[in-house]
């Protein structure tokens, strides 16, 4: 509880990549971690929900929200507030707003690549987009670095509308990516490898 396994720890960096994120609990000096998703992907919360359970002291809840007139669904749920969560807060947020850290190829593990697929990866042609939209040309290209260096990959930044950045994975390097991170991908998110879900 006060410190995180590695598989667990790769699954956090993960979230955080992606969808996850951390604040400050207001009744603590320690940080917790919230993450939200459309209802859609329910399957993928309460797989990420059990693995983390013990960090928690809730149940997934339904949160609604409009846009546009239109009422949206989501699951979210958030951890108990620990140092551990608060070490990373120091790394993903050392002003304030989220950022990849400098040591992201040490981070970034095959489980905390499973992750940032499955919560932020789009598939794209015969290869993947990972949609870093909020992150900085610096940040991405640290990312992408990982990408080629550690697990190598055929990668590339592809600038989109208001100077937003996305990592696109080869076609070429899917069958490596797939061998990397298929072991940690829940069924309802293997299509985002190219591969039917599981029955």
């Amino acid at each position: 509880m006060v410190k995180f396994t590695s598989f667990h720890r790769g699954i956090i960096i993960g979230l955080l990549l992606s969808d996850g994120w951390l604040t400050l609990n207001t009744r603590s000096i320690n940080s917790c971690l919230h993450f939200k998703q459309s209802l859609n992907k329910s399957n993928y919360v309460w797989f990420v929900f059990n693995l983390l359970s013990h960090y928690c002291s809730s149940y997934p809840s339904l949160i609604t929200s409009t846009r546009k007139g239109e009422i949206n669904y989501a699951l979210e749920f958030f951890t108990r507030a620990y140092p551990c969560f608060t070490e990373l807060l120091k790394l993903f947020y050392p002003n304030g707003t989220k950022i990849v850290p400098v040591n992201i190829y040490e981070l970034l593990s095959p489980v905390a690549l499973a992750h940032m697929i499955m919560g932020d990866g789009s598939t794209r042609d015969y290869g993947l987009h990972l949609c870093t939209d909020s992150y900085t040309l610096p940040d991405v290209v640290r990312i992408l670095n990982v990408l080629i260096i550690r697990y190598r990959l055929n990668c590339t930044v592809q600038l989109r509308r208001n100077n937003q950045y996305r990592i696109y994975i080869s076609s070429r390097s899917m069958p490596i990516l797939r061998s990397i991170v298929e072991p940690y991908m829940h069924s309802s998110m293997m299509y985002k490898l190219k591969k039917n879900k599981k029955k």
